[in-house]
């Protein structure tokens, strides 16, 4: 008997990770030789990153007319407007409520620092309001890179 459904299909994401991390130490490990490649990859790097960020600005707008085109198809916009403005409140209202109070609670207790001056960080803190069709880790991490290492001061390596 040959078992059937034990295999699931798809992308191997740990054999990509490992692989990663091999060639990585590999690469490190050749030196001189690997120098090349290193720089191809941190080039690949920015260049992907850029395009993230084009993304980033302009599906917004595109995402803007797939809604609008949906809202002209619709009967009763009065009750759209309402339901919006009642889940657009509740957002706010919780937004408020954990970045005011709970986030700076949350850091206070850590820190005992004033949660109010954390430094130069607020940019990135800013890109959770862009709307939801573009915000992602990959949209917000070229952001935070940059903010932590131009305002705060820290390396690029790390970072």
């Amino acid at each position: 008997q040959i078992p059937f459904g034990t295999e699931i299909e798809g992308m191997n994401i740990l054999g990509l990770v490992l692989f990663a991390l091999v060639l990585g130490v590999a690469l490190k490990k050749l030196g001189k030789e690997g120098e090349d490649l290193i720089r191809f990859f941190n080039s690949f790097n920015e260049a992907t990153m850029v395009l993230v960020t084009w993304i980033m600005w302009y599906v917004p707008i595109g995402i803007m007319f797939l809604v609008g085109s949906k809202i002209v198809e619709m009967e009763d916009i009065v009750l759209l407007v309402t339901s919006l403005g009642k889940y657009i409140f509740a957002s706010i209202l919780g937004h408020v409520i954990h970045g005011g109070i709970i986030l700076p609670l949350i850091y206070f207790a850590a820190t005992r620092q004033n949660p109010y001056l954390m430094g130069h960080s607020e940019h990135p803190g800013a890109l959770g309001f862009i709307p939801p069709s573009s915000v992602s880790s990959s949209a917000t991490l070229p952001s935070m890179m940059k903010c932590i290492e131009e305002n705060n001061g820290v390396d690029k390596r790390i970072s």
